[in-house]
């Protein structure tokens, strides 16, 4: 069978899955049969999830649309000022509460996330089926390392991690899906995620230790794993790591919490 070919162009940080070659240049893709415009895209190494409009000769089209011979193809992500309401947008619009699922190699991240207080589901022992299907479930972003992850075909919302290193993951994060106005820092328990909640030491006093007795009065209790948090030693340090991190002053939340925490 006679190959056939079409020329793309991948556009801002779409080129981030792409080898040098073809970074923001146009560039001829060889094809056998009949496949889509989104299996084009996915065989290049860019996940669907990260894609928000296709143009085939300047003519907005779906995932499903089958590439012909000699086609010109332009492939955007997803746009957060310019007006494109008369084109078909291809990425479902954002979750209207912000919620994550993190695979195995974001520990750290999830760990900083919830310091912020955001919904930041992850486990080490989950296989990449059961982070789609919580996902799903759940309605939760996936967010990963793993490009091939969010190739799943019923993967919605998805962000590839670019950076390896935790301290600019969180910034990515944060810039990529404008989370300051979802910000409660120290309001989640750092290792399960649950929402922690006002306890009176009563309650707690046989778990502390007598220092913590002597200079705090306030404390908090995660309801999941009986975690339990107070304003320690590190909370000052907490606070310049968020502010330095995230570059905007964070409101605290009434209550705070320490890193030191106690089963």
């Amino acid at each position: 069978m006679e190959k056939r070919q079409v020329l793309f162009r991948f556009y801002e940080e779409l080129n981030d899955f792409l080898p040098g070659n073809r970074k923001k240049v146009r560039f001829p893709y060889t094809f056998n049969g009949n496949p889509s415009v989104k299996d084009a895209i996915e065989s290049m190494g860019v996940p669907h999830v990260e894609v928000d409009m296709i143009l085939v000769n300047g003519i907005s089209v779906g995932f499903n649309y089958k590439i012909k011979n000699g086609d010109e193809i332009s492939v955007y992500p997803v746009f957060e000022s310019l007006d494109i309401i008369d084109v078909q947008r291809l990425r479902p619009g954002p979750l209207r509460i912000p919620r994550f699922i993190l695979d195995v190699h974001l520990g750290r991240l999830a760990k900083y996330m919830r310091l912020c207080g955001l919904d930041t589901s992850y486990e080490e022992a989950l296989t990449d089926r059961e982070i789609v299907n919580i996902s799903v479930l759940q309605k939760r972003t996936i967010l990963t390392r793993d490009r091939a992850l969010l190739k799943a075909k019923d993967v919605t919302h998805g962000h590839w991690i670019r950076s390896s290193k935790p301290v600019e993951q969180l910034k990515e994060v944060v810039n990529s899906f404008d989370l300051k106005s979802s910000f409660h820092p120290f309001a989640r328990c750092l290792e399960c995620n649950g929402v922690l909640i006002v306890v009176p030491r009563e309650e707690v006093d046989n778990k502390l230790p007598e220092r913590t007795k002597k200079y705090f009065t306030e404390f908090r209790r995660c309801p999941e794993c009986n975690r339990i948090y107070w304003e320690g030693s590190h909370y000052e340090r907490m606070k310049k790591f968020l502010k330095s991190v995230l570059e905007f002053s964070v409101i605290l939340c009434v209550f705070s919490a320490n890193l030191y925490v106690i089963k």
